[in-house]
Formats: structure tokens, C-alpha cells, sequence
């Protein structure tokens, strides 16, 4: 895709310095950038990158002023970062603005689908399935019975949802994502051979959420599973039947989130994190990566370590924890001056 300087400055509402009419076709980092690319510059760190780059058009701010001549053209806008981020999404929007049916497909006859839909090769789409408008569905996906997806949703290649998932608005779910499959319910009998509970719950995801590729989400035993509006959650995550997560947290990769946990609003868990079944974490909690959570956290906490901890705790018992072989050295070597000491005196 090929767009102008003029294109591009209407599109970010900024100002046009140098060719109006330079073409560009693909984005990079300041310092990197060829010929035919569209680069920012906001931190002054790099503006040195500025007179050496090979770049054909350069988002920088307003007020930033050049030492010496610069060999790009320039667009001019209030805030060159959040302008490249603009950009950026836009950039994304037309790469992936995809309309039609691709063949072969198979799509139930008492499906109901909005306008304006993408639906990929090889995707099945069940019975009773409702899509909104504006709906992507990529190649080899899987939309079981009874499905509702919102207005604007992307599902990649690969996702397999389950029968009686509900889906919002304006959500993504990435490739090898599977949402809605039975939760881990297995009972012993009497002579201990564990037996399937039925999982007869679903997955309700509300909008504007984002699931990162090969994350899981189990459908509740009874009742649903609930992922709220505004989370974010990263790749190769499970979150088991059950489990209801607030609005806008955000979950980094490989956490495993146990069944019938509820997770506040506004919560940031870090990477690897363990969380147990049964507890409740408050709003505005922060877990570090690689924390074992076995109970519950109220409101604001910030905990390390496994078991977690206080953040602030932590970083102080840390201290000694790197010094114990050294402490427990400076121990023995009292406990010898000392017996020693007790045999002379004797």
C-alpha cells in the first residue's frame, strides 16, 4: 500500500514539510528506515537518527527544531508518538479490511449474519450462530451452536469457540484460541476413578477485549465464565471454568488462572502467575511475574513471590535471601569461635 506525505498528514490533522507528494509504503524505526519508509521521532535521544536516515517522511512534533538541514520531508503534528500509534492502527485497519466469503466454507442455514462480514476458507458456523456487522472471521476457525459475536469482532485463524458463547463488541481473539471447552470438573468414585462432570455453563466475553494467540478459557460448570469489558489478555493463558475477571485487567503470558476465582477491575498480573481456585483479588492489584497467589488479595495490594507476599516486603526479605549462604557461614564460623572459646574456658 502506497500513500503520500499529504495522505498521511490529512489522516494525523498534522502539516506537511518538504514533498508533499514523497510516497511511502512501509513503516520502521528511525533508525533503520530505507528509502520509501514513514518514521516518528519523539524522544530526542534519537534525533541524531535524523540526519543520517534514510527514511522518506518523518512524524516529529511541532515545536521540535533541527540543528542542521534534514534530508526527509517532515509532517508536523502535536504529539509524534500518539500520531504513529494513530497511524499505526490505521495502517492495521486497511491491511486487514477484508470483506466476503471465501470457499469452501460451511455456514448452518438458521445462522444469522450482519453486513458487511469476512468469513474465511474452511470455517464452519453452526446453528442459530448470530455474527454482528462488520465481523472478520479468518480461515479454519470453528463457531459453534448457539454463538453470539458483537458488531466489529476480529477472530483469527484457528480460533475454536464452543457452543452458547456470548461475545461483545469490538473484541479480538488470536490464532489457536479456544473459548468456551469444558472446564476441568472430574470426580472420583468409589473405587477412585475419576468421572467427567458435565460442564453445562458457557463463556461470556464482554466488549472490547482482546485474547492473545493459544490462550483458553474454560465454559463454567454451571452458570458462565465471565471475561469483563476492556481486558486484555496476553498469549498461551488459561482461565478455568468459572472464573470471572473485571473490567480493564490485563494478564500477561502463561498465567493460570484456577476455577471459580474472581479477579477485580483494574488488576496487572504479570507473566507465569499461579493463581489458586476459590479466591477473590481485588481492584487495582498488581502481581508480579512468576507469583504463586494461594489467597485472597484485597483492594491496592502488590505482592511478589511464591507464596506472594508484599511487593515492598519482598524486595527486603530478597536482601537475605541472596546473602544466606554467606549468613549461614558467618553462623557456623560463631558457633566454632564459640565452642571452642567454651572448651578453653572450662
Amino acid at each position: 500500500m502506497n500513500f503520500t506525505a499529504k495522505q498521511i498528514a490529512e489522516i494525523l490533522q498534522g502539516d506537511v514539510e518538504g514533498n508533499s507528494e514523497e510516497i511511502v509504503s512501509k513503516l520502521a524505526k528511525i533508525e533503520e528506515a530505507q528509502k520509501g519508509s514513514l518514521t516518528f521521532l519523539a524522544n530526542p535521544k534519537y534525533s541524531s537518527f535524523a540526519y543520517t536516515t534514510s527514511a522518506s517522511v518523518i512524524i516529529v512534533n511541532k515545536d521540535f527544531t533541527f540543528e542542521k538541514e534534514v534530508h526527509s520531508t517532515l509532517i508536523r503534528v502535536e504529539d509524534a508518538y500518539n500520531a504513529f500509534g494513530t497511524l499505526l492502527e490505521y495502517y492495521n485497519q486497511v491491511k486487514n479490511n477484508k470483506f466476503g466469503r471465501e470457499t469452501p466454507l460451511f455456514i448452518s442455514n438458521s445462522a444469522k449474519i450482519g453486513k458487511d462480514e469476512y468469513i474465511g476458507a474452511f470455517t464452519y458456523i453452526g446453528d442459530n450462530v448470530i455474527l454482528g456487522n462488520n465481523v472478520k472471521i479468518y480461515p479454519n476457525c470453528y463457531i459453534g451452536d448457539n454463538v453470539t459475536i458483537g458488531d466489529d469482532c476480529v477472530v483469527f485463524s484457528g480460533v475454536k469457540i464452543y457452543s452458547e458463547t456470548i461475545i461483545g463488541a469490538n473484541c479480538k481473539i488470536h490464532s489457536g484460541s479456544v473459548v468456551g471447552s469444558d472446564g476441568f470438573g472430574f470426580a472420583p468414585d468409589k473405587e477412585g476413578v475419576y468421572k467427567a462432570l458435565p460442564q453445562i455453563g458457557n463463556v461470556i466475553i464482554e466488549d472490547n477485549v482482546d485474547i492473545g494467540a493459544n490462550s483458553t478459557i474454560d465454559r463454567a460448570t454451571l452458570g458462565s465464565t465471565i471475561i469483563r469489558k476492556g481486558v486484555k489478555l496476553d498469549n498461551q493463558i488459561q482461565i478455568a471454568h468459572n472464573v470471572e475477571i473485571g473490567k480493564n485487567t490485563v494478564i500477561a503470558s502463561q498465567t493460570g488462572v484456577a476455577g471459580s476465582t474472581k479477579i477485580g477491575e483494574s488488576c496487572m498480573i504479570g507473566g507465569q502467575v499461579g493463581i489458586v481456585g476459590h479466591v477473590t483479588i481485588g481492584n487495582n492489584v498488581k502481581i508480579q511475574a512468576q507469583s504463586g497467589i494461594g489467597r485472597n488479595l484485597s483492594d491496592n495490594e502488590k505482592v511478589q513471590g511464591s507464596p506472594a507476599f508484599n511487593y515492598s516486603d519482598f524486595n527486603k526479605s530478597y536482601v537475605h535471601f541472596r546473602n544466606l549462604p554467606k549468613t549461614v557461614a558467618t553462623i557456623h564460623k560463631l558457633e566454632k569461635e564459640y565452642k571452642t572459646q567454651s572448651k578453653e574456658n572450662e
